[in-house]
């Protein structure tokens, strides 16, 4: 990928891409994104192209192999991805910002307000997973998902700097079913909520008391 010849819209898809996968794990984005530039392997646009620094490479290295044992550990792993909301969104829409630096300002906002966005939304369908996955008994599910989502942002990140319009499509359409998959997750609480609610209401309501 020549980082000279790179449209806007490659921009646009490379970046919406790489931000899924800092959503699911942003320190293997990272160090991935390091090792394939630090090799040569590819030539990352804008300011990107300084995740290739040494210590980079090897904070987000010791990073990632903190997260690939603390986020298969049922109750633990809800704590440390609560956390992770103040470090995947930013660090995705600062990637963003880097990446679409040779861009104009008005592009570069929208580019880097995608990636924090696209990034919201996978970190988002990863604790509504785990919140499902997490009380089970059984801690093998739960280190599926989490292997899973580091299979998934490693090898997003390959096919993003190898086939970003391919990569950045497909994760526009996953994000919009994650949307309707959260908003349906949402709505279906707020109702349960309610019932509850309005069941603890009625032995209180007059309406409800039997007659003498």
């Amino acid at each position: 990928m020549d980082a000279l010849a790179i449209s806007p819209s490659t921009i646009a898809s490379l970046v919406i891409a790489l931000s899924f996968a800092a959503g699911l794990n942003v320190y293997a984005t990272v160090c991935t994104l390091g090792i394939l530039s630090r090799l040569h392997w590819v030539i990352l646009p804008g300011n990107l192209g300084t995740l290739d620094h040494t210590w980079i490479i090897v904070v987000s290295g010791l990073l990632f192999l903190a997260e690939l044992v603390g986020d298969k550990i049922p109750g633990f792993d809800l704590i440390w991805n609560a956390l992770h909301t103040f470090i995947r969104i930013p660090a995705a829409a600062l990637m963003a910002y880097a990446a679409s630096s040779h861009l104009t300002p008005e592009q570069q906002l929208l580019v880097t307000l995608a990636g924090g966005g696209i990034a919201a939304i996978a970190h988002s369908s990863k604790i509504a997973a785990r919140v499902l996955v997490t009380p089970s008994p059984e801690p093998i599910s739960n280190i599926a998902l989490s292997s899973a989502e580091d299979v998934g942002a490693i090898g997003l990140t390959w096919v993003a700097t190898h086939h970003p319009l391919a990569a950045g499509i497909s994760v526009a359409a996953l994000s919009i079913v994650l949307i309707a998959a959260l908003w349906w997750t949402f709505a279906r609480i707020r109702t349960g909520l309610a019932r509850v609610f309005r069941r603890m209401r009625e032995p209180s309501d007059p309406a409800h008391r039997a007659l003498p």
